[in-house]
């Protein structure tokens, strides 16, 4: 897979966008074996273990943090176990702000929100 930015769009924010079409593209690929919540939930983790650049530093609360692994929830979900200090806090990734410029496969990131965004949950 290339390790380009493909397609990205920014609208007045320092936050990257890709196309819809790119979006559905990737959701596709996440899901594509999926029969259910659970699974789709875990393939998009499997494609962010492989693509996204962990560890990153991040911006949350107006404070510096470091995201250091994802992790699966016992309620389908995922989130970014970001640290700070000795202190830890886990943030669904659905909300995690991204750095500008985004680590290395930040696209699933963003495919994952449209997709929360679809089923109605964030």
């Amino acid at each position: 897979m290339s390790k380009t930015r493909p397609d990205v769009r920014r609208r007045g924010s320092r936050q990257p966008e890709l196309s819809a079409a790119r979006l559905k593209d990737l959701i596709e690929k996440a899901t594509v074996d999926a029969h259910d919540v659970a699974e789709q939930t875990i393939g998009f983790f499997a494609l962010l273990e492989e693509h996204l650049a962990v560890p990153f530093k991040t911006e949350v609360l107006g404070m510096e943090v470091t995201v250091e692994r994802l992790q699966v929830t016992d309620d389908e979900g995922i989130v970014a176990v970001c640290a700070r200090g000795r202190s830890r806090q886990r943030i669904p990734i659905s909300d995690l702000p991204l750095p500008d410029p985004p680590p290395a496969g930040w696209e699933w990131i963003a495919a994952h929100r449209r997709r929360a965004i679809g089923r109605g949950t964030r």
